[in-house]
């Protein structure tokens, strides 16, 4: 029987909350740790270990990082109030968030400093697939680290890639978001170029996703914009950070992203409509603004 392991997630947002109660279902011993009480007590009420991440931190085996960008990765971790020197010798950091390969190996380099493995590892599959343990994760770090990790990346993942050394992961995770807000923008464009030619949301959603013009974010956001719901599950806030980090990597590497620059001034646009909280389909709004169209919802 597999001796259970002490890990901390420390964000419990959308994906952050399904990773801990993923690691909770698997046996293991879970505190959760965010900004907000609210998830916190929530965890706590549906068995998450009681007690202040600081004092129990140099019994953890595994600190899964899941918060937001790379400022919020380093305070978390070396802030006035970080985990990371509090740590037991030969624990590991699952750091998640989408940051820049750079970052990456200067953080691993911090928590090798302390005595801790570091494990870049990013993840896809949102919050449906995070709740269910199926995410996909891109890892990259030394084979302790993995080993170290195992109870957790076992808990939290259907599928872990190993990439070799710290960096990769961030930089497979930049092509990844690439891609998704490329493929979000160019979604919410065809739906509402599709409505100025009379194809409504629904009939939109009943063909496309049979034909060769589809994916994944099509057929997963779509519809979102077909029934009005806007609720956040991946916020339009997330797409200048994350297509930011994609053109800042771009042009370190003198490589030009004309497409993913297009896609981010949609999402920028949004967020200046008042729409950064909303649901990362809301972009069609934008297109909708701009042909004088009235979405699914709108009064």
């Amino acid at each position: 029987m597999t001796t259970a392991a002490k890990i901390a997630v420390i964000g419990l947002g959308a994906m952050g909350y399904g990773m801990a109660k993923s690691c909770l279902r698997a046996g293991h011993e879970v505190w959760g740790a965010d900004i907000s009480p609210d998830p916190v007590e929530r965890f706590r009420a549906e068995g998450g270990q009681p007690g202040d991440l600081k004092d129990v931190a140099e019994t953890l085996d595994i600190v899964v990082v899941a918060v937001l960008n790379a400022d919020q990765t380093s305070a978390v971790l070396f802030g006035p109030d970080g985990v990371a020197p509090l740590m037991k010798e030969g624990s590991v950091v699952i750091a998640c968030a989408t940051v820049a390969p750079g970052f990456a190996r200067d953080m691993a380099n911090r928590c090798n400093d302390c005595g801790l493995h570091y494990l870049d590892a990013p993840i896809s599959g949102g919050a449906a697939k995070s709740a269910k343990g199926q995410l996909s994760i891109m890892a990259a770090g030394p084979e302790k680290a993995f080993e170290v990790a195992s109870p957790a990346l076992d808990a939290m993942a259907e599928i872990v890639f190993r990439l070799g050394e710290v960096g990769a992961g961030s930089a497979m995770k930049a092509v990844n978001q690439l891609l998704a807000g490329l493929h979000i923008a160019a979604m919410a464009e065809a739906m509402t170029f599709g409505m100025t030619q009379g194809v409504s949301p629904e009939k939109f959603l009943e063909v496309i996703p049979q034909c060769a013009g589809t994916s994944w974010m099509l057929e997963n956001r779509g519809p979102h914009i077909a029934a009005g719901d806007y609720t956040p599950l991946s916020q339009v806030n997330i797409w200048p950070k994350d297509l930011g980090i994609v053109l800042d990597i771009a042009r370190d590497a003198k490589f030009s992203a004309p497409l993913t620059a297009a896609a981010l001034q949609q999402f920028l646009a949004a967020a200046g409509m008042g729409l950064g909280g909303e649901d990362d389909a809301a972009v069609a709004k934008v297109y909708a603004r701009n042909a004088s169209l009235d979405l699914p919802g709108d009064e």
